[in-house]
């Protein structure tokens, strides 16, 4: 069996949200690893987030802003 994975395209968006994570990650002085293992989720994950591979659930949004003390609002640069 061969199982098939629909490509999603990488918006403007997504690149943006991305960088906006990865700037307030540093700024909290924190490296992926750490960011990570506070907010529960693999290091692999957090890379996708910075580079707009994936998109963030709005749990996943509640538990990066709480971690790096930032409302949510201000994790999404849209």
């Amino acid at each position: 069996r061969v199982d098939t994975v629909e490509k999603r395209k990488i918006t403007n968006k997504d690149i943006a949200f991305g960088r906006r994570l990865r700037r307030i990650r540093k700024q909290a002085g924190l490296t992926q690893e750490e960011l990570a293992d506070k907010c529960n989720l693999s290091i692999t994950f957090i890379g996708l987030l910075e580079v707009g591979g994936r998109k963030p659930s709005l749990k996943t949004l509640q538990k990066l802003s709480t971690v790096l003390g930032v409302k949510t609002k201000d994790l999404i640069p849209y």
